[in-house]
């Protein structure tokens, strides 16, 4: 009854509103996490955030009753160590770098999924403005932030990987449990990354509460809300909708967090939101990645 209710709540919101709506609960979390970075090594916050939000998704999903096979258990685990990995070194980056510089460079890594899928000359050319997005957004900056696009770069390359086995979650039936499992699976991962300032969280409740609070905002509200739009929108339309990610990001970065994106850094984020709208215009599904 719970779901149905919610899928009934969900068709009542135009898409673009619920689509907008998790991009700033995401990167709403994403600020919160930085705020957290004057006591918490990123590392430590990316485990709490992880280990958090697949926490709470288990309990509301009761995801013990599920009956697993050794398959799906086996593809849950390698989309949940994806999942993790990508948010730990997007946290690496987040520390280093604004909020919607990251967003944007990260995005290399589903343009080049999608490009690689589709192989059309446009999805072609969507990837090379997406580099050039990068190169002004990296190639130009003191070494710090140099190593923060580094670490989104792999943020990204994680993010490709995160598509790819979360569409092969998504076709074996676990879903939202599926997401769940896998983030505790994740969290487990990256505990020798993490595991340093943890017992300064456990000692501080609000900084464990920012952790999961951080996780519930960036993992279970705008992923359910990607449940829902994946069910009523064709994926080309859900692919334009993602290029109000770096916009978003951006925007609560300048607002939040007093990031303001000089000349250069708004046009390598112009760049790579100009090839998400380029990418989104194959309804053809891609070529499945997944064995």
């Amino acid at each position: 009854m719970a779901s149905q209710a919610g899928s009934t709540w969900g068709r009542r919101i135009s898409p673009e509103a619920l689509f907008a709506a998790g991009a700033v609960s995401q990167y709403l979390g994403a600020a919160t996490a930085v705020e957290l970075f004057d006591d918490l090594a990123p590392a430590t916050v990316a485990l709490l955030r992880v280990a958090g939000a697949g926490a709470v998704l288990v309990l509301l999903r009761r995801s013990w009753r599920r009956s697993w096979s050794r398959t799906d258990l086996g593809w849950t685990a390698a989309f949940g160590i994806s999942l993790a990995l990508m948010n730990l070194f997007f946290y690496l980056a987040i520390a280093r770098l604004p909020l919607g510089n990251s967003v944007a460079i990260e995005f290399i890594g589903p343009i080049a999924v999608a490009a690689l899928g589709t192989r059309s000359v446009r999805s072609g050319w969507a990837l090379a403005l997406a580099v050039a997005g990068v190169v002004i957004l990296a190639g130009f900056s003191p070494p710090a932030a140099q190593v923060g696009a580094l670490f989104s770069l792999i943020a990204g390359t994680l993010w490709a990987g995160y598509i790819v086995l979360g569409h092969r979650v998504a076709r074996s039936g676990t879903a939202v449990d599926g997401l769940g499992v896998g983030m505790l699976i994740g969290a487990v991962m990256i505990v020798p990354a993490g595991i340093g300032d943890v017992s300064t969280a456990f000692t501080a409740p609000v900084l464990l509460a920012g952790g999961v609070a951080a996780g519930v905002l960036s993992n279970v509200i705008p992923y359910g809300i990607d449940q829902l739009l994946m069910q009523r929108l064709p994926r080309a339309r859900f692919a334009l909708l993602q290029a109000l990610l770096p916009v978003t990001a951006t925007f609560i970065g300048l607002v939040w967090l007093g990031q303001v994106p000089n000349l250069r850094e708004a046009a390598g984020i112009v760049a790579v939101i100009a090839a998400i709208v380029i990418n989104r215009e194959s309804e053809q599904p891609p070529v499945d990645l997944v064995p």
